[in-house]
């Protein structure tokens, strides 16, 4: 049978990470030792209390039908942490759950957007801020990212016709791939820009508990009109380490949540349920481990970032996120060639900053998933192999 796949098909090859990875077990069967900084899976562990709730769930019986929808102490959960975290009140059908935010971003559009309309996505910016308006049939449309502007977009920039053509625009800070937080003044600014070209904002805030020296990770729904103008989605994942379980979620504006409920009622029976009694033990439980788990983060960070700059390669601090952006060394132009080169001088393993955009074709990007003594070892190996000239 001569099976004729959709024309969208042809843009997905075998992604950067798949490639990567193939190049690692060729150099591991050689004995080599790698250092995969790639990919940003948490190597950190759920709280013992958090994995205590999940296992109980999941050995009574009745917590194996569909779900449908939140527990109802899941919302009062969610409601308690915001107003702690972060000080926002929300309401009850202010809150969803979706299956981490990749899979709620790649979903919404399809409850805002008709085929052919704009979506404003950051460029560089992680894959899916772009995937999902395309799996639709919206027109993703790229704001630029710079490092003159702090890697915050230009909103005076934006040409007027493209913004009023706009039906949504991502947004995410502290951002991946660029690794840097944003000020109060700009999240006025972009409920201002909303507001006057009725556009509506998805925020990425999967990274607000992973700052660092002393910046304070927030919420784009503190600040006035921020409900009138867009939704968050506020992850498990990095914050709990729940990568696995699949738990975020949308909250905001109240007739966006409810209008993609309802789209999603179509496709989903709700988040099982021993996951949403993780949540909830997350959620309520001791918070002294995530303050920790920040701690070590910028603890790799420096180790890292520090070690770089020590043998001549001007690798910045991260601002926030558990990752690290990094500026190709002197001599170098094409960002996938030297992250190979580095692999196999190296064993170092990153991701080429062109996976994340034509404007990340100068960078890659370092995943913090090693501990301070192995981030030595690296700088140490980069050192020796002679790829940064001093």
């Amino acid at each position: 049978m001569d099976v004729q796949f959709a024309r969208r098909m042809d843009l997905f090859q075998a992604g950067i990470f798949n490639v990567l990875d193939d190049k690692k077990k060729e150099l591991e069967r050689t004995g080599r030792k790698v250092y995969n900084l790639s990919i940003g899976t948490p190597d950190f562990q759920p709280a013992p209390h958090v994995m205590e709730a999940l296992s109980q769930a999941a050995l009574r019986p009745e917590n194996y039908k569909y779900a449908l929808t939140e527990l109802p102490a899941l919302l009062d959960a969610v409601q308690s942490w915001y107003r702690r975290r972060y000080g926002v009140e929300l309401a009850r059908d202010e809150i969803m759950t979706v299956y981490g935010s990749q899979e709620g971003l790649t979903h919404i559009g399809l409850a805002v957007c008709d085929p052919g309309d704009a979506v404003l996505v950051p460029n560089p910016g992680y894959p899916i801020f772009e995937m999902g308006p395309f799996l639709c049939g919206a027109k993703p449309v790229y704001y630029d990212l710079l490092p003159e502007n702090g890697y915050l977009p230009d909103l005076d920039a934006i040409d007027p016709d493209t913004a009023r053509a706009a039906k949504m625009m991502v947004v995410s800070y502290p951002a991946n791939p660029v690794c840097v937080a944003a000020p109060d003044w700009f999240y006025e600014k972009l409920i201002a820009f909303a507001k006057r070209y009725n556009i509506l904002i998805l925020h990425d805030n999967a990274y607000s508990d992973i700052i660092y020296d002393g910046r304070v990770g927030g919420s784009f729904l503190r600040f006035p009109g921020a409900k009138e103008v867009g939704v968050e989605y506020n992850s498990l994942s990095k914050t709990y380490n729940l990568t696995g379980a699949r738990i975020s979620f949308v909250v905001g504006n109240r007739a966006v949540v409810q209008k993609f409920r309802t789209l999603r009622s179509q496709i989903d029976y709700g988040i099982f349920l021993p996951v949403q009694h993780a949540a909830i033990a997350a959620l309520n439980g001791p918070q002294d481990g995530v303050e920790r788990q920040r701690q070590a983060y910028e603890a790799r960070r420096d180790a890292l970032c520090g070690g770089f700059r020590s043998i001549g390669w001007d690798v910045p601090d991260s601002q926030g996120s558990m990752f690290v952006w990094a500026p190709l060394p002197k001599g170098y132009e094409n960002s996938v060639e030297f992250c190979f080169e580095l692999l196999e001088r190296t064993g170092l393993l990153c991701t080429p900053g062109s996976a994340f955009g034509t404007l990340g074709k100068g960078h890659v990007r370092f995943a913090l998933v090693q501990p301070p003594e192995v981030m030595a070892e690296i700088v140490e190996a980069v050192k020796q192999s002679g790829i940064v000239e001093n």
